[in-house]
């Protein structure tokens, strides 16, 4: 007999996580290998969903290469990542890779873009539309328009869709 309690599943979730980590960090520390680079790996679990950074302690640019433009190879890199996680454990990963602290500094960026937003809707009362974003992009900016009190949506097709901030 299996316990199925909350505090059980919690435990599985959170055991299933650490898990997908650990197959993450362990993908990454064979690339980062591969590719000559120092970096130390720091695995979480935040919201739900596991979450692998590399960091480095030297002040070297060399963990920006694996970031890239605008995040390009950082996206692309968690992907990979996913589909290592994914062909390890036969489930679908949610997980979030972060390089060189880049998608933290996003999201503070993101965060202050949809608090504005909303401020800007709130004073004019008509609708904001922000420019293109990533799927992670308009989450934090959803996020932030939600705790600002209004409602947000996203339009159009990827890779052009984006966030439209609604007045009260």
């Amino acid at each position: 007999m299996t316990d199925t309690t909350p505090a059980a599943e919690g435990t599985d979730t959170l055991s299933r996580l650490e898990q997908e980590g650990e197959i993450a960090a362990d993908y990454l520390e064979g690339l980062l290998d591969i590719a000559d680079l120092d970096g130390d790996i720091d695995m979480d679990v935040e919201a739900d969903r596991a979450a692998v950074s590399i960091i480095s302690d030297s002040t070297s640019r060399d963990l920006q290469k694996l970031v890239g433009r605008d995040g390009e190879v950082l996206e692309a890199l968690q992907e990979l990542t996913r589909l290592a996680v994914h062909r390890e454990t036969g489930d679908r990963s949610r997980l979030m890779l972060d390089i060189a602290g880049y998608r933290a500094r996003k999201r503070e960026e993101l965060a202050e873009l949809g608090a504005k937003a909303a401020q800007e809707a709130k004073t004019s009362g008509e609708p904001v539309k922000l420019k293109a974003m990533t799927p992670f992009e308009r989450k934090v900016v959803h996020d932030a328009v939600a705790a600002a009190g209004l409602r947000s949506e996203s339009e159009g097709e990827e890779p052009q869709r984006r966030v439209v901030v609604l007045p009260a």
